[in-house]
């Protein structure tokens, strides 16, 4: 067989293997090892089995994972959701369906530290879903705002989706992760117009708040400061050229330590429970990375990367038409696999395709985020309505999922903006790099 045809096999079997939920990262190494024996011998890829787990542990830009993940466990089990939540329903929660859209803030500013969806997602359905039943929130309604504001973890910085995209793709980390924050607020005011286009529609989905006084306002303010003092340190440090990414981390991680500890709300069971979370899910992520650099050599001795990207720079279309069907391939896939792995199985071969086009690479991992989101909230994977549906076990999944319709829409609408209008995501890198 030739090597494409063995590349193009491989890609399949692992394709099968993450649909009959093998872990992502024995599933790369199995198919990786035995592609590289195929199209090479055995030596060569027992020698790449040996490369690939040093290099990953000993790169530099990788150690900002964990330290990112740390800040975010460290504030996720200190119980500063709580605060962030009643300091934004301070300010919007008096709107008809504020609750619904302080839910979707919340969601925006929690995300800035924890990085993650699932965390994001899980804390704000066991904060925000009690309160809204409570003033009595369409139980539809309430959960799509859950399940919305959590897809926003892996889009505004600390990303560590970003992060990984960066370390797969080498591009700067660094303006990966402040590419997402224009998107990123972009797409709470859309999540947010959404909510009050629909409870303007139907009065009865939401209540009108409670109006606070402003000396309540300002007193809120004090519950908001760790996140904006933890943000600020760390991406403002990175956007100003004071820290790299790594040194963010670092910072961040040692700050939220030192605020939970000041605050007292840092118990030994938190702070355990905080290392316990982040020593596996970093686990998780240096196996994923070790298979996912077996998988790619294995591609690149194939030469699909490098045939496809010659192939279709040959054809007469429009590089947007490309771009359209790319990002359909990717929307299809979200709805089956998980971000990560979508990341480990195409990677390799659209991003050198997206270069060749004259794309940015940094807008590209934008806005291919934008696209998979959408999986996490529509079925058959729909892993934060999952989540939410764990929580609030009394509501059918059926009308969480239908209730998502039009979140959906605005998420769509998102990613059209971002491709009308790149400068959105590459605007504040590109600033960041002239100064």
């Amino acid at each position: 067989m030739s090597p494409e045809l063995i590349g193009l096999l491989a890609m399949i079997a692992l394709l099968i293997l993450f649909l009959l939920l093998m872990p992502v990262a024995v599933a790369l190494l199995v198919v990786g090892v035995f592609g590289i024996a195929a199209i090479r011998d055995w030596n060569a890829s027992f020698a790449q089995l040996a490369i690939s787990p040093f290099n990953t542990a000993t790169s530099f830009s990788l150690s900002v994972i964990p330290l990112f993940i740390f800040m975010g466990m460290i504030l996720s089990n200190s119980g500063f959701g709580q605060d962030l939540y009643r300091a934004v329903d301070a300010w919007i929660g008096k709107m008809r369906g504020g609750l619904a859209m302080t839910t979707i803030g919340t969601s925006a500013l929690f995300s800035c530290i924890s990085g993650s969806v699932n965390a994001t997602t899980a804390t704000m359905a066991r904060i925000c879903l009690p309160e809204m039943r409570k003033y009595n929130y369409d139980p539809g309604l309430s959960t799509a705002c859950v399940a919305a504001g959590g897809t926003l973890g892996i889009l505004i910085p600390p990303s560590v989706i970003l992060i990984l995209y960066g370390v797969l793709t080498m591009e700067t980390v660094g303006s990966l992760l402040i590419a997402g924050i224009v998107p990123g607020i972009l797409q709470i005011f859309l999540f947010m117009a959404t909510v009050y286009l629909l409870v303007r529609r139907n009065p009865a989905l939401a209540p009108i708040g409670e109006a606070k006084p402003f000396s309540v306002k300002l007193r809120s303010l004090g519950m908001v400061w760790p996140f904006a003092a933890l943000f600020l340190l760390s991406i403002g440090g990175i956007y100003i050229g004071i820290f790299t990414p790594t040194e963010a981390g670092a910072i961040g991680a040692f700050g939220a330590f030192v605020i939970a500890l000041f605050t007292k709300r840092l118990s030994w069971s938190h702070f355990t429970s905080a290392l316990s979370d982040t020593t596996r899910l970093t686990a998780m992520i240096f196996f994923i990375l070790i298979g996912a650099d077996v998988f790619s050599k294995m591609l690149a001795m194939s030469g699909i990367p490098t045939a496809l990207t010659s192939y279709v720079g040959g054809l007469d279309l429009s590089p947007y038409v490309i771009l359209i069907f790319i990002l359909i391939a990717y929307f299809i896939l979200g709805l089956f696999l998980e971000g990560i792995a979508i990341f480990v199985l195409t990677l390799p071969v659209t991003y050198p395709l997206i270069i060749e086009l004259g794309f940015d690479g940094v807008w590209f991992g934008v806005i291919m985020i934008l696209v998979m989101n959408i999986g996490l909230v529509t079925p058959p994977l729909g892993i934060s309505v999952y989540i939410i549906s764990g929580v609030a076990k009394d509501i059918p999944i059926q009308k969480i999922f239908r209730a998502m319709v039009p979140m959906i829409i605005a998420m769509l609408v998102c990613v059209v903006l971002l491709v009308m209008f790149p400068q959105l995501a590459t605007w504040l890198p590109e600033l960041m790099r002239g100064s």
